[in-house]
């Protein structure tokens, strides 16, 4: 090949590289869907907050949906994220309805799955992160015992029946019961939302049927909240202890100021943070554990202070 040849194919074949798109920064970024159960809670709000923080750090992109709370929503929103090409999904069920589903369909498309809260027992994640919950509801059981004496007739409004959470801390707490024989449990009911209006209705009916009631376990802040604005307007004749799980933000304002005796405040953002960390991992190809459990703390008005200035 002649000099000028050479030359003219170099030219020729700088152009066709030139003329080849490359992907933008943006598509370079790998992409995690976050399917979250309801964004009205404040729980699960806190985790997508970190999730979309150490997402940015970490330099990936995410796709938040929201099922507001509906199951089969939650399946149609994450067969989507799937379709978008998702590399990993970080998912919490909106219930233990379906709850599988998603599971199963993100593995067989290839792609990894990190469940945070409630972990399918059907269909369980690659990795599963969330608070060792027995062991926390045992914690709460013990404070209540010490703050009552021993003695007590105990009301406890429950989280959606079948999830992980409420699971465990019905394990952890009725564990605690059994070494307080003192306390007796009178009541016990389920919500669907986990929320503070379903306190308020549940702990009502449960007074009027039990007005003899003075311990109040909301299996999460805003079920306890509710008990708590349930026993201010029931003009008792006596006083009620009333006791919550999550450390939301709400919570903790309402152990401060001692409308909640106590909470177990979980570590939500690093949840969310080390959602992202085993997302990676796992597109990366790396291994993750199968479970990451984490510490709660029972929080009282004497140490909530430093959680309200600073989510865990």
């Amino acid at each position: 090949m002649s000099r000028i040849a050479s030359l003219a194919y170099a030219t020729v074949a700088c152009s066709l590289m030139a003329a080849v798109p490359r992907p933008s920064a943006a598509q370079a970024q790998p992409v995690i869907g976050l399917a979250v159960a309801n964004l009205q809670a404040d729980f699960f709000n806190q985790i997508k907050q970190a999730v979309s923080a150490e997402a940015k750090v970490r330099g990936a992109q995410v796709i938040v949906v929201d099922a507001h709370g509906d199951s089969a929503t939650q399946v149609n929103q994450v067969q989507d994220l799937i379709t978008r090409g998702v590399k990993a999904l970080i998912y919490i069920p909106a219930g233990a309805t379906a709850a599988g589903v998603p599971v199963r369909a993100a593995q067989k498309a290839g792609i990894p799955v990190i469940a945070v809260d409630r972990n399918p027992p059907d269909a369980p994640a690659n990795s599963f992160i969330a608070t060792d919950s027995v062991a926390a509801a045992h914690t709460l059981g013990d404070q209540v015992c010490k703050l009552v004496g021993g003695h007590g007739k105990v009301a406890i409004i429950q989280g959606q029946v079948g999830t992980t959470p409420e699971m465990d801390r019905n394990k952890g707490f009725d564990a605690a019961m059994s070494a307080c024989p003192g306390l007796s449990v009178v009541a016990k009911q389920p919500s669907q939302e986990w929320s503070q209006s379903e306190g308020f209705s549940i702990a009502q009916d449960m007074l009027q049927r039990h007005p003899d009631i003075t311990v109040f376990f909301g299996r999460a802040d805003g079920l306890a909240l509710g008990a708590a604005q349930a026993v201010k307007v029931g003009n008792l004749d006596h006083p009620v202890t009333v006791v919550g799980f999550d450390g939301d933000v709400a919570g903790l304002k309402a152990v401060q100021k001692g409308t909640l005796a106590a909470t177990m405040t979980q570590r939500t953002q690093f949840m969310g943070k080390l959602a992202v960390d085993t997302a990676l991992d796992l597109i990366g190809g790396k291994t993750a554990p199968a479970q990451q459990l984490q510490e709660a703390v029972l929080t009282t008005r004497a140490n909530v202070a430093p959680f309200i200035a600073r989510h865990p």
